[in-house]
């Protein structure tokens, strides 16, 4: 029975709760939602700045890509339009030829002179301008094998002939002493390895001459084989 009463005590007591504890506990948890509500607005809104900002970087990225794109496009065709201009630079280069003579006009004789080198005057042909008429020079514009041909002529009273120098030193000749004959000729060639800016020429011999007119008896030529 005690027990009984007791129990009957405790569901009285449970019923008999105060009205005002459960109003405020819907309105704390309506404050509470509220509060949640109003956070995730924010969080919302945070959202959607962060994906306008990422979507105007994109767009940023995508006008400085097709910039990037028309750049790289101008270059490729610089790039394009200099091969080929180097290219052209290349051949016209290698196209190096030349032939002269001694004399321009009538008869000439050379020699003997202080100045032995001999400057042909009149040019056949100078492709690459290697070859100065001024001086009697021929400088290499490039590096590689060249071949070179030279002829004289003269008469029985000096020592007829010349010798082909590189850089001042001797590489081939012609040589005939003077003779009863009257005249004599000769001819030689060499192929000889030149660096850019090497120098050959012809020089008559101590006390040499040679003669020369439109027929073309003392003669120069020369031409680049393959650079190198």
């Amino acid at each position: 029975m005690k027990s009984e009463f007791l129990l009957s005590l405790a569901l009285l007591g449970f019923l008999s709760v105060d009205p005002g504890l459960a109003q405020r506990g819907d309105a704390e948890t309506t404050a509470k939602n509220l509060e949640n509500a109003d956070q995730y607005g924010k969080a919302i809104e945070d959202l959607e700045a962060r994906l306008n900002e990422t979507v105007d970087e994109l767009s940023r990225q995508k006008i400085h890509t097709e910039e990037l794109k028309k750049e790289n496009e101008d270059i490729k065709s610089r790039l394009e339009a200099t091969e080929k201009d180097i290219e052209k630079l290349k051949q016209t280069a290698h196209r190096i030829a030349f032939s002269v003579s001694l004399a321009n006009s009538s008869e000439v004789y050379r020699g003997p002179c202080s100045d032995k080198t001999l400057s042909f005057t009149r040019v056949f042909s100078n492709t690459g301008d290697g070859y100065d008429l001024n001086t009697g020079i021929f400088t290499a514009p490039v590096s590689g094998l060249y071949f070179f041909t030279f002829s004289t002529y003269g008469y029985n009273t000096h020592t007829t002939g010349a010798i082909l120098l590189k850089n001042g030193v001797r590489q081939v000749s012609t040589y005939d002493s003077p003779t009863a004959d009257g005249a004599d000729s000769g001819a030689n060639a060499a192929v000889l390895r030149l660096d850019e800016g090497d120098k050959v020429h012809l020089e008559l011999w101590d006390d040499g001459q040679v003669f020369d007119n439109l027929n073309g008896h003392t003669t120069f030529s020369g031409f680049l084989l393959f650079p190198a």
